[in-house]
């Protein structure tokens, strides 16, 4: 025997998928506009935001960039990755590039964030040329009751 889901059940169902399609075009309109507020930049990493069911994961690749040349900024709502790569001197005298299509100078990459996460057990590794950035999610209490103690004084 096959189960039936009846219309109030398929409307369900294509509600959160519409709710799951909205969030996501939110989170790229979001993105776009704190670009166009942040400081110029020369260039944005490439960039995995990737979710388990206890942290949020941020990837950004940045080959040739050291820790002390990345700033991460943390805000309620969103994740700002920013530095600068400089350009090495080379260790031969170089007449001219043929090709060239690495980026050095400024870079800035900014993620929103639509979970609610621990600001105080954030932690960023970089390891070739990948930095990590672990945000360990909080459970969400809006909406929640909380019971408050009542002390009489006499």
């Amino acid at each position: 025997m096959v189960n039936s889901i009846g219309a109030a059940g398929l409307e369900r169902i294509e509600l959160k998928q519409l709710a799951e399609r909205v969030g996501k075009l939110y989170s790229v309109l979001r993105e776009a506009a704190e670009a166009e507020l942040t400081p110029l930049a020369a260039f944005k990493p490439p960039t995995d935001v990737c979710e388990s069911a206890d942290a949020v994961w941020i990837r950004v690749e940045l080959p040739g960039v050291a820790a002390n040349q990345i700033k991460i900024a943390l805000a309620s709502d969103k994740v700002r990755v920013y530095g600068e790569k400089r350009k090495r001197n080379p260790r031969q005298k170089i007449l001219s590039h043929l090709c060239s299509e690495r980026n050095y100078g400024r870079f800035s990459r900014v993620v929103p964030l639509r979970w609610t996460i621990s600001v105080k057990d954030t932690k960023a590794e970089l390891k070739d040329g990948v930095c990590m950035i672990r945000l360990p999610k909080t459970r969400d209490r809006r909406g929640s009751e909380f019971k408050v103690p009542i002390k009489e004084i006499e």
